[in-house]
């Protein structure tokens, strides 16, 4: 019984060693069919992870490309800005140029001598109307001298500093003129009557023609405080009192004082 035992004992062990040496000898082939079996199963997920490795490298790039794109924008968006500020600070030099030509277009002065000026402060009141300039005594403006702007008279100076002074504009209700139109044999005195009212002037002779339109220039009679043929005032309406001997009249500026910027200082005094 022993014996028997210990034949198929070794008969066991002999199998196993032949299945071993067979195993061994399979080994090659049995390896290599495993590698390829890997292969087969591991390519499709290496494609995928190529795939989709490619589209994050490519986003990555993109990413890099972008913010070279935000900075070239950014630069860009700069230097527009820069060149819309020159623009306009260009536009805004033109119209001030422009605005400066028109408000000192003074031919009417002739060859009296006048320093421009820049208004830098506005003060009127339903009486009273003044404007403050940039120019002063430092620059030979006296108080009394007339000042003008496009289209006639505006006011005169009334006080003055080394660099500026206030001027009276000829709406203010202290203000009046000597003024005369057509041949200048007839004087008037025009008056101010308020920021919002305009220019009056009252008690003409019934016998003294004067119609809506006529122009109204200073007289520049001796002694008087502005040279002569300055303009002043066009008639506006002309107001007749049933069975008064005289009437009166309605006058609106020639200069625009309701928007004044810039003025001319006439270096003028009643003695030259």
């Amino acid at each position: 019984m022993a014996s028997e035992r210990s034949r198929r004992r070794a008969l066991t062990l002999g199998l196993g060693a032949t299945a071993l040496i067979v195993v061994l000898y399979l080994t090659g082939g049995v390896f290599s069919g495993l590698r390829s079996a890997a292969n087969v199963v591991v390519s499709p997920f290496s494609w995928s992870v190529n795939e989709v490795a490619k589209p994050i490298g490519h986003f990555l790039a993109g990413a890099i490309d972008y913010s070279d794109v935000v900075a070239q924008n950014q630069r860009l968006r700069y230097e527009l800005g820069k060149a819309q500020q020159q623009s306009n600070e260009s536009w805004s030099f033109e119209r001030q140029l422009q605005q400066v030509s028109t408000q000192l277009h003074v031919p009417f002065v002739g060859s009296l001598p006048t320093v421009a000026a820049q208004v830098t402060a506005i003060s009127p009141t339903n009486f009273a109307a003044t404007v403050d300039i940039s120019v002063g005594r430092d620059n030979g403006v006296l108080a009394g001298m007339p000042v003008v702007a496009n289209g006639g008279l505006v006011g005169d100076v009334i006080s003055t500093t080394p660099h500026g002074a206030t001027v009276r504009l000829i709406s203010d209700t202290n203000s009046s003129i000597g003024v005369t139109y057509g041949s200048g044999k007839l004087t008037l005195l025009v008056s101010g009557r308020g920021v919002n009212n305009g220019l009056g002037a009252t008690a003409i002779p019934l016998t003294t023609s004067i119609s809506p339109g006529t122009i109204m220039a200073t007289d520049g009679l001796e002694g008087g405080l502005y040279p002569p043929g300055l303009p002043v005032a066009k008639v506006s309406k002309v107001t007749l009192t049933p069975g008064a001997a005289t009437y009166n009249l309605v006058l609106r500026p020639t200069a625009n004082l309701r928007f004044l910027s810039y003025l001319d200082v006439v270096l003028w005094e009643p003695s030259t």
